[in-house]
């Protein structure tokens, strides 16, 4: 029996525009890497824990080169690619890596599962999988301002995000052996909402629901303006998922 297509709740078409915009950011040093930085340095503190020394690596979503680089300099042969390159909620183009390592690319993957499953595909027997991304429990000082925005009629301004308990169900599914999944917070000052705003466009985590609210109304604006305040820390929760092809 065929299995029933997973609901689009991301926009592919929004999904792709967001990436290369922020891509474009990123290109001309537009963009802050506090978070893809994060990612790069758990992913080499993982590798130096698990004593992994990967001699074929597939390095997607670090736009800044850190990872790749560095695998480089531990003699592998490391490939970068991008959402831009292929779409990973389909069957990879390339397999036989010892090393997959996505990082903040699949927050908004309509078939989660099946995209764990194409990494896992594209593994050679004994590799690692690591896949980093943003959270649930990510922002709350931006969701408390859009609600204060939008009063008694909230409206999707934020998409859904995956907790460790469905990160560990959904690898399970997915069939990655030695299943880990761990979270940690990053903390990060914003003098304005506005600040706040533009870090997240430029870093590809804008709203890109098929469905999303309408423009916030000048007056909503200046509401959710005043609930954020100014020099106020919000919290980033990174999801860290990790497993081995058996």
């Amino acid at each position: 029996m065929t299995q029933p297509a997973p609901p689009e709740v991301f926009s592919p078409a929004r999904r792709r525009a967001r990436h290369a915009r922020h891509l474009a950011a990123a290109r001309a040093g537009h963009t802050p890497d506090y978070l893809i930085a994060d990612m790069v340095e758990d992913v080499i503190e993982r590798l130096g824990f698990l004593r992994v020394e990967p001699r074929r690596a597939l390095v997607i979503g670090d736009w800044t080169g850190a990872l790749a680089s560095w695998l480089t300099t531990q003699g592998a042969e490391a490939v970068s690619a991008d959402a831009l390159d292929f779409d990973q909620e389909r069957p990879f183009p390339f397999a036989g890596f010892d090393l997959i390592a996505s990082l903040g690319m699949l927050d908004t993957a309509n078939d989660l599962p099946g995209a764990l499953i194409h990494i896992r595909s594209a593994l050679a027997p004994g590799g690692l999988a690591l896949a980093s991304f943003v959270g649930a429990g990510s922002l709350p000082a931006l969701r408390a301002a859009m609600l204060e925005a939008d009063g008694d009629r909230p409206a999707p301004r934020l998409h859904p995000m995956v907790d460790v308990r469905a990160g560990g169900q959904l690898l399970q599914r997915a069939g990655w052996g030695d299943p880990v999944v761990d979270s940690r917070s990053l903390a990060v000052r914003f003098s304005s909402l506005d600040r706040l705003v533009a870090d997240l466009r430029s870093q590809g985590l804008s709203n890109c629901l098929s469905r999303s609210g309408p423009p916030l109304t000048r007056a909503a604006r200046e509401r959710a303006r005043a609930a954020f305040g100014t020099g106020t820390v919000e919290s980033f929760e990174i999801l860290t998922l990790s497993g081995w092809k058996r």
